[in-house]
């Protein structure tokens, strides 16, 4: 079950305290990502099976998580990546950014 509107607010203002612009939120949230999404996890993008072993910020502030398989690696934006059942440890934060972002 996910987390409620309630949840998701109370959330988004513990990731933006004291932030100025959407740069400084993003930056709050990939905090708390990175605080609290347990990695690695398995999940499957675009009906590939993969590994999400890690998230980074990018130079222009977009939170994406790093995908693996095999050899190959892929960044996708964390705000686009299909997340499995049941779900990982601190998948509330991405709940949570994806509501801010909203």
């Amino acid at each position: 079950m996910g987390a409620s509107k309630r949840e998701l607010d109370a959330m988004v203002k513990e990731a933006t305290v004291d932030c100025y612009n959407d740069s400084e939120c993003v930056t709050g949230f990939f905090t708390m990502l990175e605080e609290h999404l347990a990695v690695p996890f398995r999940t499957s993008v675009l009906g590939v099976d993969v590994i999400i072993t890690g998230i980074h910020l990018t130079e222009d502030d977009h939170i994406v998580a790093m995908c693996v398989r095999d050899r190959s690696r892929q960044s996708i934006p964390i705000l686009d990546l299909p997340l499995p059942r049941p779900l990982p440890i601190g998948a509330e934060w991405i709940a949570a950014y994806r509501h801010w972002r909203r």
